[in-house]
């Protein structure tokens, strides 16, 4: 039975390392890599205007995003033995994550994480926290 891995990918440096993570340790199995677009991050003017522009460029960047996660498995020579797919998801990213790994059946989930501490944790929250906590399956959390 192949294994359905789902790596979240933000463009930080910890979710690409996400991505190699997963390439190294479930090559051959299959991979979906899942861009989040946060509608409240950048998507509002400070007129309270909402701005679809903003939205869209957030879209096409996640886009470029799993583009360029493609390329980086085609540059492994991983391509034909790894089946591998990218969604683009619009809504909160620990809940959308969650989300697409239950709808698409993932059997685990890797994950970069910033590593906050402390008060910066507490006040910013976190999504791989959330993401471990509250998923069905394992969750690997790479930094």
């Amino acid at each position: 039975m192949t294994k359905h891995v789902l790596v979240p990918l933000n463009g930080s440096e910890s979710s690409w390392d996400a991505v190699s993570y997963a390439f190294e340790q479930y090559n051959g199995e299959r991979i979906t890599v899942l861009h989040v677009v946060d509608p409240i991050e950048g998507s509002y003017t400070g007129s309270d205007d909402y701005d679809s522009a903003a939205f869209d460029r957030a879209v096409e960047r996640g886009e470029e995003l799993c583009e360029e996660a493609k390329a980086m498995l085609e540059e492994a020579g991983l391509d034909s033995s790894t089946i591998f797919e990218t969604v683009v998801e619009t809504g909160r990213p620990s809940h959308t994550i969650l989300e697409v790994a239950d709808e698409r059946d993932a059997d685990h989930i890797v994950m970069g994480s910033h590593g906050r501490s402390g008060l910066s944790r507490i006040l910013l929250g976190s999504v791989a926290e959330t993401v471990a906590r509250r998923a069905s399956v394992p969750v690997t959390i790479v930094r």
